[in-house]
């Protein structure tokens, strides 16, 4: 079968996050970070590992650049670390932690891959959260100055800029539920933090826009939400949560305003905020793994559902329940390619301004490793990959404008409360030695590439 086939122009780029892959958390000047405190903590990573060395980016990024050539990837989306940049999340910029995006930048472009740079991917420094974190406006302003100090250094290379990385998943898995750091559990008491990461998320666009930034977008996790059955009350709880999941930061950044209700559950100005939070963006990118099936609590239950396959608690006005009928990946997540076109095709209803769409993140966890020539033969992968690849194929021929599609992940690497325990890489990481595989499917994703720059 040929392979997928996008649009002229269409960018095929590949994923990472700076705490996941970078290690070196006592180089350079790096302050330390909320992830560094919770990977501390007894029982918060399933396999008691951390980020301090991962895939040790931060000694061998030229050799993970010279792959990405291999790979012809055009893009590559990373994140660059706050606290490497201030450690105490204040002040002046560390030259040293500017001095290493700055070569990996200057690296990217030499190897002819635009850089997409975001600037939170959840690594808060530590002393922010200490003083309130997202819970706080100011840490809201401390990212505008932070963005500042980036763009002034790097903004007249990077071609993308995204400021925060999945606003929506921070505020509920981070500081609602605590199944990530900071490790909070407000459960609904965490609605400031959802204002506070739009708000920072404006503060940065407006910094971005005066230091030159010409390109500013989003990573916002979206899923489409299924209720289990077509009863009131699961359609009800399904409503509820595309709300809370979707709707509640993609209005305000798209439509200027908050999903009815929650203004006034918000801290203020709100009016004046929302002003920023939806200044216009050049395209709004989004990070898509599976549908989402929800139903109403059931009397009784004992808990509220999984995320994963984490157990949440109850209380929350809906349960996460299973979605027979679809193969799944390592992690337990449904492999749902037309989901990915629903998404796609529902952003366009709900957003009919919004400007061109980017999947910033799109991928799964399959553990196969090496065999006994050292071939990583991952086709579950590459089976996946093609059928979301199509999926944007159709709904860019029905209409849709997708200008780019990020695969998750570049390589392997520390996949936050899971530990090391899933594999999403298009590249095999050896953690004892560092030793780069890149799998079948990093070939087959070359061939993809190639044939589109044929076309």
């Amino acid at each position: 079968m040929p392979h997928p086939q996008l649009p002229p122009g269409f960018r095929f780029g590949t994923s990472t996050a700076s705490y996941q892959i970078e290690g070196g958390v006592d180089v350079g000047g790096r302050g330390a970070s909320i992830w560094d405190t919770f990977c501390g903590e007894p029982g918060r990573i399933r396999d008691g590992s951390s980020g301090a060395v991962a895939c040790d980016h931060v000694h061998r990024y030229a050799e993970d650049v010279a792959l990405m050539r291999r790979l012809g990837t055009q893009g590559y989306r990373f994140s660059i670390a706050w606290p490497r940049i201030q450690p105490d999340g204040t002040g002046p910029a560390n030259q040293d932690g500017l001095g290493f995006y700055d070569r990996l930048v200057d690296e990217l472009l030499a190897a002819g891959v635009e850089p997409m740079a975001t600037l939170f991917h959840w690594d808060l420094p530590q002393a922010l959260e200490d003083a309130g974190g997202w819970t706080s406006r100011a840490t809201a302003e401390r990212f505008g100055e932070y963005a500042a100090l980036v763009a002034g250094r790097l903004g007249d290379r990077v071609a993308q800029w995204i400021p925060v990385n999945e606003p929506n998943v921070v505020t509920m898995i981070g500081y609602g539920l605590g199944l990530h750091a900071p490790g909070r559990t407000l459960m609904f008491d965490a609605l400031p933090v959802a204002h506070h990461l739009l708000l920072g998320h404006g503060l940065a666009v407006r910094a971005l826009r005066a230091a030159g930034a010409q390109v500013v977008g989003t990573a916002t996790n979206h899923t489409p939400v299924w209720p289990a059955t077509d009863s009131a009350d699961d359609r009800a709880a399904a409503d509820l949560y595309d709300v809370l999941w979707n709707r509640l930061f993609a209005d305000p950044m798209l439509l200027g305003h908050y999903p009815e209700g929650f203004a006034e559950l918000m801290p203020g100005p709100v009016e004046e905020d929302l002003r920023l939070i939806a200044a216009p963006l050049d395209f709004y990118g989004f990070n898509y793994y599976n549908p989402t099936s929800i139903r109403a609590p059931r009397e009784g239950a004992e808990n509220g559902g999984l995320i994963g396959d984490v157990e949440v608690p109850p209380g929350l006005g809906f349960e996460f329940v299973p979605m027979p009928g679809y193969p799944t990946t390592d992690f337990g997540w449904p492999t749902v390619p037309e989901g990915l076109y629903e998404q796609i095709r529902l952003l366009d209803e709900r957003y009919p301004d919004a400007p061109p769409l980017y999947v910033t993140e799109s991928g799964c966890s399959f553990g196969v490793g090496p065999d006994e020539d050292g071939v990583v033969d991952d086709q579950p992968r590459i089976d996946y990959l093609d059928a979301h690849l199509r999926a944007v194929e159709a709904a860019v021929r029905d209409g849709s404008d997708v200008r780019g599609y990020y695969a998750w992940s570049l390589m392997d690497n520390f996949e936050w409360a899971e530990g090391y325990t899933q594999r999403f890489g298009l590249v095999w990481i050896d953690y004892e030695t560092q030793e780069r595989i890149p799998k079948r499917s990093f070939d087959w994703y070359a061939a993809v590439i190639a044939a589109n720059l044929r076309r």
